[in-house]
């Protein structure tokens, strides 16, 4: 449904619509809906995308009202008319009065001087549209939550689940496959004041923290106190505690750290109907009763909103250094770093970038006046004692040579390794900021097994080139993980034709070859079909079984992972 048919289909309904504010007087804001990045700072926006305020309103307010009939139609209350597409496999969800009476309990049992509730258009906008996203369904949520305390978010999860009123969890923002989205309304729980340290213990290596505090932010304060350990999983910067929980996100680190599911100690979690639940104790080790931290770990906040987590830590290697190294083709640096991993040799990071993502890295500047060697290129880390580094270096150096790789660099000190890195840092930066008016970057990722590695991206970058767009190849190499980037015209159908069919032969190939249809960026709202292609229905059958025992009402961050029928 396109945005005028929701703000036309919202028309009729008139008071309903109107947003509370504390008082019961009518909230207005005339400031247009500015693009807001995940780290928080707005932009001008392009001109398709100026959304006014009538229009965020009706289009927030009419997912609610969307949802509710879809429901409706399902229950048979509704004229069989009506027509809701395959979304009918919802329950019924709340309508636009009982959403505004949530709102009100919320605030009412809450209370305080601050109000925790917001319908800024601005707020709205932000929580419903992803600027990284690929997939953005329509419909944004109809409030925005900012809790300050587990409590508080028990609260708001009873009274949602009272009215039926959808819940979307919100930590960093960062999230590609439209995993924060709002298509049916509901309230968007914003865990942004929640972002604290709440207990350090040094001696057992471990930290417990809540939702919202960023990873980067997490080693800045264990570096002020001088504790000699951090935590190493390293996703995009914006990325928060709880969403990389969410979708047991990685990064760079992971080919020797693993991912989020082995850092995780224990959860404090709110369940649908507001029960506040502890997967486990604080221990390393545990095989009490069924492994929770396994359930929700990658759930999406599709079972359950996390507002603590206990984490392990890692001690801070003696020694770090960075290298680089290019290769003739595509295929002879995958294969170079499929060697490296089978020959056991203990590196910190390994990460590719084809010719393409090198230029682009070039043409946006971000790391001049360095100028880069247009050719697909292996970034190296290594960590460990110094005479470990050395012996792993000069390894390395030996398997890219036999591998026709050529310009091996290695840095010498700190400095050396923040130049040397930084092409890789930049990466997603250089290519957004490569978009002309209309263009979007359409990124997605797979994994498949080492020997398949050179295999799936050689054909893939052949069909991607074949596009005649401007499309690249890069990713976390190590662990079998690499991603696409395409530029495209939003606005030209037959173009994001051609870009979604590239997509889905990359997820297929890489399903054939024993693969997953992500490695990192979880399934969300865009890639609900390609885990049916992985998994089958006999086992989503039994994700919807475990969904529907935690959440009946089906209100948990509905339409991410699955629909609640096939």
């Amino acid at each position: 449904m396109s945005a005028t048919r929701l703000a036309r289909a919202a028309k009729p309904f008139g008071r309903s619509l109107t947003c509370l504010n504390s008082t019961g007087k009518q909230r207005f804001s005339t400031s247009a809906i500015r693009r807001t990045s995940t780290s928080g700072s707005s932009e001008q926006p392009r001109q398709a995308s100026v959304w006014s305020y009538s229009g965020v309103m009706a289009v927030a307010a009419t997912a609610g009202l969307f949802g509710w009939g879809m429901s409706e139609f399902r229950h048979g209350s509704l004229p069989k008319t009506m027509l809701f597409d395959s979304l009918y496999a919802y329950p019924r969800y709340a309508s636009m009065h009982e959403m505004e009476q949530a709102l009100r309990e919320i605030r009412q049992e809450i209370g305080g001087a601050e109000d925790i509730i917001s319908t800024d258009p601005d707020d709205l906008h932000a929580h419903g549209y992803s600027e990284w996203s690929t997939s953005n369904p329509e419909g944004l949520p109809v409030a925005v939550a900012y809790p300050r305390s587990t409590e508080q978010v028990s609260t708001i999860a009873r009274i949602c689940h009272k009215y039926r009123v959808p819940i979307i969890p919100y930590s960093g923002g960062s999230s590609l496959e439209g995993n924060f989205s709002a298509p049916f309304g509901g309230i968007s729980v914003d865990f942004a004041y929640m972002d604290r340290i709440v207990q350090f213990n040094k001696n057992d290596m471990d930290v417990v923290v809540q939702p919202s505090i960023g990873w980067q932010d997490l080693n800045e304060q264990l570096a002020k106190m001088e504790s000699g350990l951090f935590f190493p999983i390293d996703p995009g910067p914006s990325a928060k505690i709880g969403g990389m929980i969410g979708t047991n996100c990685s990064g760079t680190n992971a080919v020797k750290y693993g991912t989020m599911k082995d850092w995780v100690i224990n959860l404090t979690v709110v369940l649908a109907d507001g029960t506040v639940i502890k997967t486990r104790r604080r221990p390393r080790k545990s095989s009490a009763g069924y492994n929770l931290n396994g359930l929700f770990v990658g759930s999406e906040g599709t079972l359950g909103l996390v507002t603590e987590a206990t984490l392990k830590l890692a001690v801070i290697p003696e020694e770090f250094s960075v290298a680089v190294v290019t290769f003739p083709s595509i295929r002879d640096a995958a294969s170079a770093a499929a060697e490296v991993m089978q020959t056991g040799i203990p590196v910190a990071a390994m990460e590719i970038m084809d010719e393409v993502q090198m230029k682009v890295v070039n043409m946006g500047g971000a790391t001049a006046p360095r100028v880069w060697k247009e050719m697909p290129t292996l970034f190296f880390k290594f960590s460990g004692t110094k005479a470990g580094v050395r012996e792993n270096i000069g390894l390395v150096q030996k398997i890219t040579r036999a591998n026709k790789g050529s310009n091996f660099e290695f840095a010498k000190d700190a400095r050396e390794q923040k130049l040397l890195w930084s092409a890789r840092k930049e990466s997603l930066w250089s290519m957004l900021a490569l978009r002309k008016e209309g263009e979007e970057v359409w990124s997605t990722d797979v994994a498949v097994p080492f020997s398949r590695l050179a295999d799936i991206i050689e054909v893939s970058k052949k069909e991607m080139d074949e596009l005649g767009l401007f499309a690249s190849i890069l990713g976390h190499i190590g662990d079998g993980n690499f991603h696409e980037s395409i530029i495209y015209n939003r606005r030209d159908k037959a173009e994001v034709k051609k870009v979604e069919a590239c997509v889905k032969n990359m997820v297929k190939r890489a399903l054939e070859m024993e693969g997953t249809c992500t490695g990192e960026h979880s399934i969300g709202w865009g890639k609900k079909e390609s885990l049916l292609w992985e998994v089958g229905e006999d086992t989503l059958g039994v994700m919807r079984a475990i969904k529907m025992a935690l959440d009946p009402n089906w209100i948990m961050n509905p339409g991410k992972i699955f629909d609640r029928q096939s």
